[in-house]
């Protein structure tokens, strides 16, 4: 008897110790969601219980003056890239026309360039003392600016132009996946009732495709929301430029977390506009949604309008910029190629290679947390933790030095304490301060893209492997991260040149003497100094143009044309 009690009891054991294990996952992803989620409660908190509450200050003076301005930059972004993004997506979608092919991934190139690059890049060819005004003067005999009038490149209308430039890919990529997906009979039904291809257009693609584009206009004012470089250069007064100038400046957190806290109202309305915008929407695949697609023909005026529509982007958001840094770069490399520039890249490789790995390792814990428990709980869990993608880099660098600040000073005044010793920043000061506000802020990339490939596993290869004895982390180990390498090097490689143009949080929390190239572009630029920053800033645009093409081929594999 006693023989047969012992000889079950390892069979009981294994799903006690399967659930288990389980629920260590679980609880693993329930704290790591906290101390992601963190920065966010600490800047509602400080702006609520500020040292000292400048609030109405702001409000009589400069708070009304930064809103304005934020909303008119918002909007003029929101229509050009709307404008750009949906008649390139549109062309090269549905029309037929030379260079076409070309396009389909052209397109995305303005994607590699930061927004400050850009805008440091135009200011040099279009001031005053540029090769453009330059030139006119030389052409015409004019002698100096009271001669002739030119558009003011260091404007509002200047900084919507620049950013513009370098986000509509963010329209064109969703809007284009969004055709992709549209089944070609409801091409042929509406031109067979006598309509045209561009009233086709607006009255049967755009609606269905209007979650995706609105989905991608959320991300682009987002960004906008998000910059810095670029409107402290031209010297536009958004609430980004308020709160670096609160903080810096005057050297009050309790105020820039109360611009911070603002900057997270305009998301929240963002995030909640985008879903309202398709709350009755509910789409199903088509059957013939996998149909080869057949482009318009089109006379040969029209396929130069096509070309011209989207070689004008991509030439000035790419072409130029991408020629000029080469120029510069090439000019002044003896100068540029020097010690501060080779530790500054090394440093911007390290501390992006750790955040695109810290982030991965999280975002597949996550998901895979989410796979073993699919529960309500678990969903508000992935949300929570994808709340830092939506956070401006300056409203989380606020957050994140609340909190590392506080435990330093903590730990600090017990080491004094209990052993006299004074051990300084050892959070804040460091460069773990950047790598925890990359991973918040970039975790929803990994853990999205990982959750949405493991989604396509079928649940049967778990059930084959934990049958084989294996534990969900075995199972993790052996089956599907294998599955998942081209998932894992696309969203590491994301995450990697995010991090390497991230430029407000890592101004405010990097080191003491501590560059990286982004800041060491900010740097020249805000010396005047812009031809020796093109060589760092023409290898962060290289480093961003790898994963454009993997994105770009991995739409274009969704869909056969004939």
């Amino acid at each position: 008897m006693t023989e047969a009690v012992t000889s079950v009891a390892p069979g009981l054991a294994e799903p006690l110790l399967a659930k288990r294990t389980s629920r260590r996952w679980l609880v693993t992803a329930a704290l790591t969601t906290a101390i992601v989620v963190l920065p966010v409660l600490s800047v509602v908190f400080l702006a609520f219980f500020p040292e000292e509450n400048i609030w109405p200050h702001l409000l009589e003076t400069t708070l009304p003056r930064y809103l304005t301005t934020t909303l008119q930059l918002m909007l003029g972004v929101g229509a050009l890239t709307l404008v750009i993004g949906l008649s390139t997506a549109w062309a090269v979608t549905m029309c037929e026309f030379p260079g076409r092919r070309f396009f389909e991934w052209a397109m995305l190139l303005p994607f590699a360039v930061p927004a400050y690059v850009i805008a440091y890049v135009y200011t040099s060819l279009l001031d005053y003392a540029g090769p453009v005004q330059r030139a006119l003067r030389g052409w015409f005999g004019w002698e100096n600016a009271s001669d002739y009038w030119f558009p003011e490149i260091r404007s509002l209308e200047g900084a919507t132009l620049m950013i513009g430039l370098v986000l509509y890919p963010y329209v064109y990529l969703l809007a284009r996946a969004a055709f992709l997906e549209q089944s070609p009979s409801l091409f042929a039904v509406s031109r067979s009732l006598g309509h045209s291809a561009l009233s086709t257009f607006f009255r049967v693609v755009l609606p269905i495709a209007r979650p995706a584009v609105a989905v991608g206009l959320s991300l682009v004012l987002m960004e906008t929301l998000n910059d810095f470089g670029t409107v402290d250069f031209f010297a536009v007064q958004t609430l980004t430029a308020g709160l670096f100038d609160t903080w810096m400046n005057l050297g009050n957190l309790g105020g820039a977390a109360q611009i911070a806290t603002t900057m997270l109202i305009f998301v929240v309305i963002l995030v909640t506009l985008e879903r309202y915008s398709r709350r009755r929407q509910q789409q199903f695949a088509a059957r013939d949604n996998r149909d080869p697609i057949r482009r318009f023909s089109m006379s040969f005026p029209r396929q130069l309008v096509c070309v011209a529509v989207c070689a004008v982007p991509v030439t000035f958001g790419f072409l130029i910029p991408g020629f000029t840094l080469g120029l510069y770069a090439w000019e002044y490399f003896g100068e540029s190629w020097n010690p501060d520039f080779i530790q500054n890249t090394f440093n911007s490789l390290f501390l992006s290679s750790t955040a695109a790995l810290t982030t991965l390792l999280i975002g597949i814990t996550l998901a895979y947390s989410r796979r073993l428990h699919n529960t309500r709980g678990m969903q508000i869990l992935m949300r929570l933790s994808s709340l830092g993608y939506a956070m401006p880099g300056a409203v989380l660098a606020v957050g994140v030095i609340v909190p590392l600040a506080g435990f330093d000073n903590w730990f600090d005044s017990l080491m004094r304490e209990v052993f006299g010793l004074s051990t300084g920043l050892l959070l804040s000061g460091s460069a773990f301060a950047l790598v925890f506000a990359y991973t918040v802020r970039f975790l929803a990339v990994s853990a999205g893209s990982v959750e949405s490939a493991l989604q396509k596993i079928t649940p049967s290869m778990d059930m084959a492997s934990r049958s084989l004895g294996h534990t969900p982390g075995g199972t993790l180990v052996r089956v599907h991260l294998p599955m998942l390498r081209g998932t894992l090097l696309t969203a590491a490689l994301v995450v990697f040149v995010d991090c390497m143009k991230e430029l407000p949080a890592t101004l405010i929390l990097r080191p003491f003497n501590f560059e990286t190239l982004a800041t060491y572009v900010y740097q020249f630029a805000s010396d005047e100094r812009l031809y020796h920053s093109a060589l760092p800033a023409l290898i962060i645009v290289l480093a961003g143009i790898v994963p454009i093409i993997l994105m770009s081929r991995s739409i274009s594999n969704t869909r056969t044309i004939g």
